[in-house]
């Protein structure tokens, strides 16, 4: 029982932080540019409590890294009307933006943390090793699989505000069907894989490289390679 309490603590409390927190800074920084929908809701808070989803934020990214190793979270969205902010198009970027850079600054910062602590520790010590190893690979996950460039997600957002109108309007039309191609990429099509005997994993794939080369750059960065 006590290495199951150290093991979903070290793993929960990391995910709690980066998606709740990743969702936080959209709405600082909407409220920053002009829309206070979500500061007037209260949601402009680092509190990850006004930001928790149970089943988003909890229970799905702790099953799915202690079944699958993969880590699919979300936290309550932040509401933000673009249509109030004082530069729609260019600060929909920085707000889409926020969320990701948040991610990746709490990677780093986990990092360094991460570099104080040695194998020889005492178990708060141990813990504190393994719960930022978790946080570093749960924030840079959250960071590249946000910048997909297909909406809702962050990516997404980006690429509208950057891109001429000519693409960028087409692939605003297709934020109402990101989700469900998103869940049929990365979950249906793997399911269908193993059954037909092909590997279609696309976490692998899509996300395990750019994964990988980010942690790279964030332990070198940090001392820590």
């Amino acid at each position: 029982m006590e290495q199951w309490i150290f093991s979903v603590t070290a793993v929960a409390l990391p995910a709690i932080l980066a998606i709740t927190l990743h969702e936080a800074a959209h709405g600082y920084v909407a409220w920053r540019l002009g829309d206070d929908t979500a500061y007037r809701m209260g949601r402009v808070t680092f509190n990850p409590l006004r930001h928790i989803d149970p089943l988003g934020t909890v229970l799905l990214p702790a099953v799915m890294y202690f079944t699958t190793g993969f880590l699919f979270g979300w936290a309550k969205p932040v509401p933000v009307n673009f249509s109030r902010l004082d530069h729609p198009r260019r600060d929909m970027v920085w707000v889409a933006l926020a969320g990701p850079g948040t991610n990746f600054l709490l990677a780093v910062l986990s990092a360094v943390v991460w570099g104080f602590t040695g194998e020889d520790g005492g178990p708060a010590e141990q813990w504190l090793a393994m719960a930022m190893q978790v946080s570093i690979l749960i924030n840079v996950i959250l960071m590249v699989f946000n910048l997909i460039p297909l909406p809702p997600l962050d990516g997404g957002r980006v690429a509208v505000g950057v891109l001429p109108d000519a693409l960028a309007f087409p692939l605003a039309r297709l934020e109402r069907f990101g989700l469900p191609i998103l869940l049929a990429a990365f979950f249906l099509l793997p399911m269908l894989g193993r059954q037909i005997g092909v590997n279609l994993n696309l976490v692998g794939w899509v996300l395990g490289p750019p994964v990988d080369a980010v942690i790279n750059f964030i332990l070198m960065l940090t001392g820590n390679d």
